[in-house]
């Protein structure tokens, strides 16, 4: 493995540094407590992941997040500012965790709907880089099955909005040191992805993953997988895979902005082969995680 993935816990410390709207704040009153992103979950969040001072696909996590923005009729102002502001928050730490909130704002009155009015508010937070465990990214993860199903929207499918009560729900199942990551099966029974990452299967050396148009996110790195995977000719699609497809997969494997790709040595109590398509996914990823590229 080269530095580049560095798989593991996703627990640590508090943020080093808050800012709201773009100004660096020491309190949690800086947010308004009618803010519709904490009491309806209106809004997106991006979580970038930074090395050696910069973010890894940013202008992919600003494409999510003004598509998200879009559908959401969020008014996010200056795209551009929000790039300098992540960019500046990675070029002062060697590497670190950036999360990036954006709720509708304040509310302006009282009820669901909006008014149109509403300024819209950005939180950005970052983190130490958290401490891991390579043998992930080398020997691969045990996962199991949540017994959470996930509800489907296609109104909200693909968008990594701030309503993640299902995956909260779902990883609080089974204790992480018993299974690094749970596999989450939509309401209508197809495979989507795993709690914080989504999911590949390889089938006769072709790759497959899970669409998201009726629920799940579209990861950034699942974007990056699919891309790398078609310039270097390997076999890949997306399409509704069910529990039968999982069982009968040769390889599976992991991803997301942070951890990049984690094998999947068992799911449950079947064991998996780490086969040679999810070490040629791995080799093809690895120079953009380690000297982290803008997209």
């Amino acid at each position: 493995m080269t530095g580049a993935a560095r798989p593991g816990s996703t627990a640590g410390a508090g943020p080093d540094l808050v800012r709201v709207n773009g100004v660096e704040v020491t309190s949690s009153a800086a947010l308004s407590p009618l803010d519709r992103g904490l009491h309806f979950g209106d809004g997106l969040f991006e979580t970038l992941a930074c090395r050696r001072g910069r973010a890894r696909f940013l202008s992919l996590h600003l494409d999510r997040l003004m598509g998200g923005c879009e559908r959401l009729r969020i008014d996010i102002g200056d795209v551009s500012a929000i790039r300098r502001e992540i960019e500046e928050a990675a070029a002062a730490t060697g590497d670190s965790l950036i999360k990036l909130i954006v709720t509708r704002g304040p509310a302006v009155a009282r009820g669901y709907g909006w008014s149109g009015t509403e300024s819209a508010t950005r939180v950005l937070l970052r983190y130490a880089w958290p401490q891991e465990d390579a043998t992930a990214w080398l020997d691969g993860v045990r996962v199991q099955i949540a017994r959470m199903k996930l509800g489907e929207n296609a109104a909200l499918a693909g968008m990594k909005h701030l309503n993640r009560l299902e995956q909260v729900l779902a990883r609080a199942e089974v204790p992480s040191k018993e299974a690094a990551e749970l596999l989450l099966f939509s309401s209508s029974g197809f495979l989507i992805s795993g709690t914080m990452s989504n999911v590949f299967i390889v089938r006769n050396g072709r790759l497959a993953t899970p669409r998201v148009d009726l629920c799940g996110v579209a990861g950034v790195m699942r974007r990056v997988v699919l891309r790398e995977a078609a310039k270097a000719g390997l076999a890949a699609e997306e399409g509704g895979l069910s529990e039968h497809d999982l069982n009968g997969a040769d390889e599976a494997f992991l991803t997301n902005a942070r951890i990049g790709v984690w094998p999947i040595r068992a799911i449950g109590s079947r064991a998996l082969t780490i086969g040679e398509v999810t070490r040629r996914v791995q080799a093809l990823i690895a120079p953009a995680l380690e000297n982290p590229v803008d997209a």
